[in-house]
Order: structure tokens, then C-alpha cells, then sequence
């Protein structure tokens, strides 16, 4: 899973090989900071105050979640569904990883501009985020399946 391999590589360095400290601004562009937040919820820090149970619930929902896009993926439909599939799987288990190991998810990038600061996300959400743009994308225009 190139995918979780290199989101596991980002959140990595963030953590453990730039040192970075919980809620340091790091600016890389005017746009861009890098920012390490730890999420114990899911996005927009919704079931942030679930505690243990719900870091268990969220890793078991995802484990799930993986399985039914690896299942969806060996389905293969068309190649672009194929990448969302894998796109999905490979995020889910970048964020699973950081759940089971750190007890909360590893947020890093911080896009803002103008006074607006976007929510603290990583590259398995941006994987997740893709994915979801391409099945959307395959149903307005349906990829073609070869005979």
C-alpha cells in the first residue's frame, strides 16, 4: 500500500525526524505551514472527547472500511475506480496506523490565506479527498470498461 507507506513516511518525519512540538507553526510557503496536531476524533475533531472506546470504534469502523475498498478494488470496475478504491484504502489504514500506535491521528498541513486558516489535515486525507473527487468524477463521466 504505496499509499499508507507514504503517508506513515510524513507523519514520521513531522513526529519524530524534525522534532516538531504540538501546535508549532512551521511556515513552508505563504500559504503553507506544517503544524502537528493530534486528532483524537475525526474530521473537524468530531468525536474528539470520545476517549479510548471511541479510538477503538474508529479503528474497528476503519479495518472495516479497508476491507470493503481492498474488496471493491479487486472488483477492478475500471482503472480510475480501481485508484479511488486504492486511494481510499490507503488512507484509511495511514489514519488507522496513527490510531492504533498513537491513540490519536497525526494532522500536519495548514493551508490558509487571507486571515482563513483550513482545518489541520495529512496526506492520507488528501488521499481520501482524491478519491472521493474521482468516484464522483466517474459517475458525472463513466470510464469506459475495455470488452
Amino acid at each position: 500500500m504505496i499509499w499508507a507507506a507514504l503517508d506513515q513516511t510524513s507523519k514520521w518525519a513531522i513526529v519524530h525526524g524534525f522534532g516538531y512540538q504540538v501546535g508549532d507553526a512551521h511556515t513552508i510557503l505563504p500559504f503553507l505551514n506544517f503544524t502537528l496536531i493530534w486528532n483524537k476524533g475525526i474530521s473537524y475533531g468530531l468525536m474528539d472527547g470520545s476517549g479510548q472506546t471511541g479510538r477503538w470504534v474508529l479503528s474497528l469502523l476503519a479495518v472495516l472500511a479497508i476491507g470493503y475498498f481492498l474488496w471493491m478494488l479487486r472488483a477492478g470496475e475500471t482503472k480510475r475506480v480501481g485508484m479511488a478504491y486504492a486511494l481510499l484504502a490507503g488512507g484509511a489504514l495511514g489514519n488507522l496506523v496513527d490510531r492504533v500506535w498513537y491513540g490519536a491521528v497525526v494532522d500536519f498541513i495548514s493551508l490558509h490565506g487571507n486571515g482563513f486558516y483550513w482545518y489541520v489535515f495529512n496526506l492520507a486525507d488528501v488521499w481520501i479527498s482524491l478519491a472521493v473527487a474521482l468516484l464522483i468524477y466517474d459517475l458525472i463521466r463513466p470510464q469506459k470498461t475495455p470488452d
